[in-house]
């Protein structure tokens, strides 16, 4: 039995000699730019060169995070990047844009290449179209089962990475929306606001119903090795020196010395991280949810005030050095305190406030104990690199570009309930997706004659999130539409391309993300029909592209989360609204939770400055509207007219998307 790799976080210098010092095999970090932790300090390529250096020295891996995605404007840059770490001999690249993997393996290919988790890989298939394209690693999605992961690594060739430690998002890598919904700052290209870790009324009630306690896989470390999994990864590159040396030391002691686990979770209980779940690890999910976003170890409350002062009751004694953070009551507000001098009176430990607004009942966190110093410095090399020559630059651009194709307006639809087939004249229409849930595809019967008579404009759609048991029902149902004559489908995973057999027609979905050239060449080079354009793309993107034949979504309701966690609402209501006031719903199906606004995002108001840049397919999806005689009418005719359809918002269209 091969022993994992331990992967740590290294977000700034002290996590970095913090990692070394821990018994890291190998690091991840980022650059300045392109990562999934734009919030982070990152390094300079100065950094990355000492950085490299170092990590030689104690054989340690390094990984470089290139995993958001990739506007089209930013493609100059991202050669240049491709460049720099192609000569300073990274150990690894993890990607999540399909543009950057095209280019990456085209003109870089010494360059070693990891899936990220933002790639929601999550079964044997998606892992194996990986291995095929020539990626080296996967980094599976969190949300698998033990059972799933054994499956996967029996099943797959290539090599799994799985996250075992720190924070846990509540919708799948790479499919949350609202972040960007709400501000524009998307978690796809690394400026998430976490809004899993806000309130919302449900029930005429402020809950945290999305807000996931942190990641702790300790006790299965092992059984982990025994299944083949590669790579063991922490999560926690906005995190401190401290954490990383904690973490690290917890999970060497269990990776290195298997009948010491009672040690290795010794020493996790000062992580200074939130409360833990085994997540979808362990027997039960119902209490992954938390009450609290604080992190840190609670110690006690404040119980008294008096002008700089405070007193308060904690279950440790307070030292120097000690970082407290007060939640204060009733708010989302928190405050960090450290603590320089201490007294103990009447029980109670008396500090001073450093001018910090605390207010008496606050709850008292450990947030980090100063008990181990790590350098704060790094090198900022200027060593030089040969930079990509103009004329190979404007080749590698001048390759990817698209060409001009027919203006014939196209208007595809997408409906989730056989309902709508009743209400829906395909004449009218290029295609039509049906995005059915397991059950409906059970009841649903391609024999009948109106669907034969239209099975040229139908279209099957796969789901985003397809769990590794269910890989052998929609094998099955492909082989029968494919029997009963129906050759099109949607994918919503471009790995679901190895699912279909030859000869049909497919159209990538706006889950297969093009937000630059290079993706779209890399999608129609694996024999795709047509593609969709992203859902939280903006005009000055889209308008930047030069492959002007995708399907542009002009109506839908985005799916802000899309999710395996339930949420528990009470009296099967299922609207819910966010701090911001926005109103939610909520649906479930598959299995999976997702979470739409009551409000349509609509573009029809700007249909003709769409074709004017060149854009002449539509896609109108009325998954999430109630089944109607003449809303797909309607909507089609505002959109072929150019007029604003109302109740609506435009999403980034109009704001842009940071």
């Amino acid at each position: 039995m091969q022993k994992p790799e331990l992967l740590l976080p290294v977000g700034n210098p002290e996590s970095f000699y913090a990692a070394l010092r821990g018994g890291a095999d190998a690091i991840f970090m980022g650059l300045k730019q392109f990562n999934a932790r734009g919030r982070a300090k990152n390094f300079t390529n100065g950094q990355l060169v000492t950085i490299l250096k170092e990590a030689r020295k104690k054989n340690i891996l390094v990984y470089i995070t290139l995993n958001t995605v990739i506007k089209n404007n930013e493609i100059p840059e991202l050669l240049d990047y491709l460049n720099f770490l192609n000569q300073v001999g990274v150990n690894g690249v993890i990607i999540q844009d399909w543009g950057v993997f095209y280019i990456a393996r085209t003109y870089f290919p010494n360059l070693v290449l990891h899936a990220s988790t933002q790639m929601a890989i999550h079964n044997s298939t998606g892992a194996n179209y990986a291995h095929k394209k020539g990626i080296e690693r996967v980094v599976l999605a969190r949300e698998l089962t033990l059972p799933e992961l054994t499956k996967i690594c029996k099943k797959s060739k290539v090599e799994t990475e799985i996250f075992i430690h720190g924070a846990l998002c509540y919708s799948f890598s790479g499919m949350c929306l609202y972040s960007s919904y709400a501000g524009g700052r998307g978690a796809n290209r690394g400026l998430c606001t976490q809004p899993c870790r806000r309130t919302y009324t449900a029930q005429n009630t402020h809950q945290y119903l999305f807000n996931l306690k942190d990641n702790q896989q300790i006790d299965l470390v092992n059984r982990f090795a025994k299944m083949g999994v590669n790579s063991l990864k922490v999560e926690g590159r906005m995190k401190s020196g401290e954490y990383t040396y904690r973490v690290a030391q917890a999970y060497r002691t269990a990776l290195d010395e298997p009948n010491q686990i009672e040690k290795a979770k010794e020493l996790l209980s000062l992580d200074f991280g939130r409360e833990k779940t085994a997540y979808f690890m362990g027997k039960d999910v119902n209490e992954a949810i938390s009450e609290k976003t604080v992190a840190g170890v609670f110690l006690g409350k404040v119980e008294q005030i008096k002008g700089q002062n405070i007193w308060l009751s904690s279950q440790m004694t307070i030292e120097p050095g000690f970082r407290l953070r007060f939640h204060i009551p009733g708010t989302e507000k928190q405050e960090t305190v450290k603590v320089r001098e201490v007294a103990e009176e009447n029980g109670l430990f008396k500090i001073h406030s450093g001018g910090k607004q605390v207010k008496p009942n606050s709850e008292v966190y450990l947030a980090g104990i100063s008990d181990v110093k790590f350098p704060s410095k790094l090198e900022d090399t200027t060593a030089q690199f040969k930079q990509l020559k103009y004329g190979n630059k404007q080749k590698i651009l001048s390759a990817l570009k698209g060409r001009e194709n027919g203006r014939k307006e196209e208007f595809y639809f997408r409906v989730n309930s056989m309902e709508w087939l009743k209400k829906m004249n395909l004449n009218e229409m290029e295609g039509l997706f049906l995005a059915f849930s397991k059950i409906t595809w059970s009841r649903f019967d391609p024999e009948v004659p109106f669907i034969q008579k239209f099975r040229e404009k139908i279209y099957i759609e796969l789901p985003k999130f397809i769990q590794q048991d269910a890989l052998q029902f929609y094998r099955e149902l492909i082989a029968k539409m494919v029997k009963c004559g129906l050759r099109n489908f949607v994918v919503s995973h471009i790995s679901q391309l190895d699912l279909i057999p030859p000869k049909c027609r497919i159209i990538a979905n706006e889950n297969v993300y093009v937000f630059n050239d290079a993706a779209a060449c890399f999608i129609k080079n694996e024999g795709v029909s047509l593609f969709s354009y992203p859902q939280e793309i903006d005009f000055e993107t889209l308008f930047s592209l030069s492959h002007k034949d995708g399907i542009v979504p002009v109506y839908f309701h985005p799916e802000l989360f899309h999710s395996r966690m339930p949420i528990a609402m009470k009296d099967g209501n299922d609207e819910l609204v966010d701090d911001m006031n926005i109103k939610l719903q909520r649906f479930r199906r598959n299995g999976i939770t997702s979470i739409v606004p009551q409000v349509p995002v609509s573009i029809s108001q700007s249909k003709n400055k769409l074709k004017q840049n060149g854009f002449h397919r539509f896609l109108i999806d009325l998954s999430y509207e109630p089944v109607s005689k003449h809303r797909a009418k309607t909507v089609k005719s505002r959109i072929l007219r150019s007029e604003q359809i109302q109740p609506s918002n435009t999403f980034n269209f109009n704001k842009g998307l940071k």
